[in-house]
């Protein structure tokens, strides 16, 4: 089954060229942590270009439930009328995150320093993801937590009474980790202090600053220290939500492999902890070229422009890069596919541990159309075969992953045979429009009978 609903087995078949506009959604992170700082403010936050997926409407119901006023207007539009820091009522009902990792760890910090209780459920895949991550830092607040063997929801947190600030230092690149010990040190007395090795993606840290926190930044010789003067009041703001890089990678990436294509991304946030795909994709050859760059509620932001590339090579992807990029992999192995000679993915063992195993998941989809793959815990290597090489004639699993699904369909319109995943119903949870998007650019994508 689909997060949400019966599956949707799809297959995408090559066509012509993709040409035109991708008017791709709102950034999916920055659309979370709108909704939850809105609704730790006091007064109403406004929010235009919220992406409208299942994930960040979780999260929006969430926040409901924790006591706040969140009202969609209709086209990306919402405000949220918000309680305060320390302000969240006791949910009455259990919380269903979905498949949102992200929504479930930010929401878990963003309670565990008030004295509630909440339960946390999702659907298959996230309950078969680690929250340990998450609830290890917590516990040091004072927060207490109950979940299933291997600390995976269903789950129960008890809010810390009287909560105490942290030095935490993150075990393993992950911005939602970092984020959610930011979020439980709002509500704690003095200073809470993360400190990061390897920099992670800086949406909260940004818009913590936004909404009137006091937040500091210094680089050190053991990473990024972030310290946090918690219990401030937090002012509401009015947030335009760039376009989601994430959700851009797969129209820049189609446009890429399929012969012909000349495809433009407007409006791509293009954050320094979230542009590591395209950097590779350039490093790779691509005829992949930013436009009418500039600065958008203190975000960078460009149009992306991308071309046909029959002649990109594969490389070796540093492994500091993969914090920049951990959500692209699996795109991006579809098009080391399609490029030529090796390409080297090391420091990607967080990707075991995403909405499913994706590393497994792309080797077993990938090599079903005839690529051939090598991988370890750590590592996953791509044998390229070229533009336009790639036999195809496979229908992958999704693994109830969007990104899988979506990666695959891709693979599709530029092998030489029909590519099908068995279900494309976890799409909607990051890009509801992803079929009439690609649709919209020449992409032959149909849903297929069970």
């Amino acid at each position: 089954m689909s997060s949400h609903g019966p599956k949707i087995p799809m297959t995408a078949r090559k066509g012509g060229a993709l040409t035109g506009d991708a008017n791709v959604p709102g950034d999916k992170s920055i659309s979370h942590r709108s909704l939850i700082l809105g609704a730790l403010s006091v007064g109403e936050t406004r929010v235009t270009g919220l992406l409208e997926g299942q994930d960040v409407l979780d999260t929006g119901r969430a926040m409901q439930a924790f006591g706040a006023e969140v009202i969609g207007h209709g086209g990306g539009s919402w405000s949220v009328h918000g309680v305060g820091v320390g302000g969240f009522a006791e949910p009455q009902q259990v919380i269903d995150c979905g498949n949102s990792g992200t929504g479930v760890r930010l929401i878990m910090g963003a309670m565990a320093t008030s004295p509630i209780t909440a339960t946390f459920t999702g659907d298959a895949s996230l309950n078969g993801r680690p929250m340990g991550r998450v609830t290890e830092p917590l516990a040091l607040f004072g927060a207490q937590s109950y979940g299933r063997q291997g600390g995976r929801l269903p789950m129960t947190i008890v809010g810390a009474a009287d909560p105490i600030p942290v030095r935490y230092t993150v075990p393993m690149p992950s911005a939602q980790v970092k984020s959610a010990v930011l979020l439980a040190g709002l509500n704690a007395p003095g200073q809470t202090v993360v400190i990061e090795a390897e920099a992670t993606r800086d949406h909260t840290e940004r818009m913590l600053r936004g909404f009137g926190a006091e937040l500091s930044i210094e680089e050190t010789g053991d990473g990024r220290v972030i310290t946090l003067t918690g219990q401030p009041e937090l002012t509401p703001q009015e947030i335009t939500v760039p376009r989601d890089p994430s959700s851009a990678a797969f129209p820049v990436c189609a446009g890429l492999i399929v012969e012909g294509s000349d495809v433009l991304v407007p409006g791509i946030g293009l954050n320094p902890t979230r542009a590591g795909l395209f950097i590779t994709l350039q490093e790779m050859g691509a005829d992949l070229t930013f436009e009418n760059e500039r600065i958008e509620g203190g975000e960078p932001v460009a149009d992306l422009r991308a071309r046909f590339s029959d002649n990109m090579q594969g490389i070796e992807v540093p492994p500091e890069r993969a914090a920049s990029m951990i959500d692209e992999y699996p795109i991006l192995s579809v098009v080391a596919a399609c490029s030529s000679g090796k390409t080297v993915m090391r420091g990607v063992k967080e990707l075991r541990v995403k909405e499913s195993d994706r590393i497994d998941a792309m080797a077993r989809g990938l090599e079903a159309c005839g690529v051939t793959i090598e991988e370890d815990e750590d590592t996953f290597i791509v044998h390229g075969l070229g533009a336009g090489q790639v036999p195809g004639g496979a229908t992958c699993a999704s693994h109830l992953d969007h990104r899988i699904a979506m990666s695959f369909l891709c693979l599709g319109m530029a092998a030489q045979k029909p590519v099908s995943v068995d279900d494309g119903g976890p799409i909607a949870t990051s890009f509801p429009i992803f079929e009439d998007l690609m649709g919209g650019l020449g992409a032959t994508l149909t849903r297929d009978a069970e």
